[in-house]
């Protein structure tokens, strides 16, 4: 009786601390940041889809961005009224923009990589974008995260025919030449299972909607807007913590950019009569 007992009470023990792991893994704001108080940004009419944001090196007085229905680079800065742009394609549901190399990559759902230089931007319209086709499998996508100190561009699957049966969302890398050109030079993939344990749920639909990298932790910033969750993984991908986001302020949460001082933005569409956003996360050291 005695054995059972102690037997009971170091079960329950472990439980309890299993569930307080849990919970801390999936609270709502990760470590540096208060989620409950963004500094918030309604970007112009022009901005309601806007899906992807970056900055130059991690300079934030200026944001580029762009929008899913129209092939330009957006350039405004924190709570400009109007903004402006450089057109490169007419159309083309866009979803991510990096900045490397001086370089402007622009990411198409269907996996097409647009790279325009840097000095293109800020004419009405440029001819010297590089369409970079055929590297990627089919599917859709919607992450991707340059890199400045190695020129490697990183690009996470939404929905990939590869992916199907398989509990991983697979991401790819490629090496940026100075002349805007890609060439494949790795892979990885996300855990999925991994993120359904520390949810606590049997199965979960994973579809990322934007990646990024902290400049001072160098871990991995993962959204999924329609699960409303962060995820975030060390530098190999391990997945550490998981965030579960407030649908009010994150109401379609599509961007997502670190600046140099590790401060946090994500953009969310807007739905009218709601304009789009930017919340900027200001890092405070723990």
């Amino acid at each position: 009786m005695k054995t059972k007992f102690i037997f009971s009470v170091i079960t329950l023990t472990s439980f309890i601390t299993l569930l307080s792991c849990i919970q801390k893994q999936i609270s709502s704001s990760p470590i540096g940041y208060n989620f409950a108080k963004p500094v918030k940004y309604n970007v112009p009419a022009q901005l309601s889809e806007i899906s992807g944001i970056a900055f130059n090196k991690g300079k934030s007085n200026i944001i580029y961005a762009e929008d899913d229905e129209n092939g330009r680079v957006y350039f405004f800065r924190e709570g400009d009224k109007n903004v402006k742009f450089t057109e490169f394609k007419e159309t083309g549901d866009f979803e991510d923009i990096a900045i490397c190399n001086n370089q402007v990559i622009m990411l198409q759902s269907k996996g097409v990589l647009f790279t325009i230089p840097l000095t293109e931007i800020g004419k009405p319209v440029t001819e010297k974008a590089h369409k970079n086709k055929d590297l990627l499998p089919d599917g859709e996508y919607e992450g991707m995260y340059a890199d400045e100190n190695t020129s490697e561009v990183y690009v996470l699957c939404k929905h990939c025919t590869t992916d199907k049966t398989s509990k991983e969302s697979s991401g790819f890398i490629f090496k940026l030449a100075s002349d805007g050109t890609l060439k494949q030079s790795g892979d990885f993939k996300i855990n999925v299972k991994h993120i359904e344990g520390l949810l606590g749920v049997d199965k979960i639909s994973f579809h990322p909607s934007a990646l990024a990298r902290s400049p001072l932790s160098n871990d991995w910033y993962i959204l999924s807007s329609v699960n409303k969750i962060l995820v975030v993984a060390d530098a190999k991908w391990k997945i550490r913590e998981v965030y579960k986001l407030d649908q009010n302020l994150f109401t379609q949460p599509e961007g997502m950019a670190f600046d140099s001082a590790n401060n946090l933005y994500i953009s969310n569409e807007g739905h009218a009569p709601q304009p789009g956003n930017i919340l900027k996360f200001m890092y405070k050291k723990q």
